[in-house]
């Protein structure tokens, strides 16, 4: 076993994957945030805002992909625990020019939802892309990650407190 491979907590000495055990681990509320950024001219900002692109109505269907992403993240995420999700909230916000993703999970679990919230927001941005492609070829994703989590044992976390605000 390498150096690095010491404190990776899903492969074993002999490197094999393997999916952790949490079946010890205390059920507790838990919580996380994630962000994407879909950069894009701001003519198509608007064209996204006003429900008004060749393919239609972006934001709704964004909304609904993220939302099932959230949902099907063990399947898409090898080694990601499945979790009874009880909440999942995708926003959009207008910037000059992009479209700020949030994504916000919540279960009630062993495990946090962290993937669940990033597999949202960045489905969400994807779905964004295929629906505004035909307008800007040139339309980016960036920033996807985490903004903050809550619940577990290792308690709250906020990107910002950590000095990692972008």
């Amino acid at each position: 076993m390498t150096e690095h491979q010491e404190g990776l907590t899903h492969v074993r000495a002999d490197g094999s994957a393997h999916m952790v055990d949490v079946s010890a681990k205390a059920v507790t509320t838990r919580e996380a945030t994630a962000t994407a950024v879909l950069s894009t001219r701001p003519d198509v900002v608007g064209q996204v805002f006003a429900a008004d692109l060749p393919k239609g109505d972006a934001l709704p269907v964004a909304r609904v992909a993220g939302i099932m992403a959230a949902k099907r993240t063990p399947d898409l995420v090898p080694l990601c625990h499945p979790l009874p999700i009880s909440k999942v909230v995708v926003d959009f916000e207008r910037l000059a020019e992009g479209v700020r993703i949030t994504a916000t999970v919540r279960t009630r679990g062993v495990t946090g939802v962290e993937m669940e919230a990033l597999t949202a927001a960045s489905v969400a941005a994807l779905t964004l892309y295929d629906m505004i492609k035909a307008v800007d070829r040139h339309a980016s994703i960036d920033g996807v990650r985490v903004l903050a989590k809550s619940g577990g044992k290792s308690g709250d976390w906020r990107a910002e407190d950590a000095g990692e605000g972008r």
